[in-house]
């Protein structure tokens, strides 16, 4: 009942069947509908009003909900690797910084993207294998698919892996694991994880 206050008391609460604006000036949005050219919340939540386009897009989010993260260029993702082939390593990213996405999206870790040097010297089975963890830099929104991601940097790589055994991995270099059990070495992309 607090929050309900508190959020009351920011103004920006709105309440389903509550008018938020006139279609035209503005667009309609998640969490909103449109009745007679005018825009009304659907849902309990905050109003959300951006520009785009010279246009007012509102929404409505729900009390509770995450805001809709989207990684953008530049931004430090954590994946999943899906799956490898000798031109790319297709990965599912799980968060965008330090901030988990409700669903996955999709991303490719091509071949010339691995590492800075030596850029033809690259085997993508060396450098990373399904289930692996993968810190990357989104480096362009790619095809209508997929981001296309970068591991090109000493901090990006692989950050954590297991073993062919089910073993978690250790890093004994900036292109090897070992397996914490039974000693055997794997190549990985290393990502250089700082201590601290």
């Amino acid at each position: 009942k607090s929050l309900y206050y508190t959020l009351l008391a920011m103004g920006d609460l709105v309440l389903p069947g509550q008018r938020l604006g006139e279609l035209g000036p503005c667009v309609e949005g998640p969490g909103t509908h449109v009745h007679r050219g005018k825009i009304y919340a659907s849902i309990v939540g905050l109003k959300v009003v951006s520009q785009k386009d010279e246009k007012q897009h509102l929404s409505v989010q729900g009390i509770g909900e995450q805001p809709l993260i989207v990684p953008g260029v530049d931004a430090i993702v954590t994946c999943k690797v899906k799956s490898v082939n000798p031109r790319m390593a297709k990965v599912a990213i799980v968060c965008v910084g330090a901030v988990p996405v409700k669903d996955p999206f999709r991303g490719i870790i091509r071949v010339q993207d691995v590492r800075a040097t030596e850029k033809d010297k690259v085997e993508i089975y060396k450098s990373f294998r399904p289930g692996d963890i993968v810190i990357a830099k989104v480096i362009s929104l790619g095809d209508a698919r997929s981001y296309f991601l970068s591991t090109a940097s000493n901090e990006l790589g692989v950050a954590y892996a297991t073993s062919a055994a089910g073993f978690p991995l250790v890093p004994i270099s900036w292109c090897e694991m070992q397996c914490s059990r039974t000693g055997v070495q794997e190549f990985r992309k290393v990502a250089r994880l700082d201590a601290s």
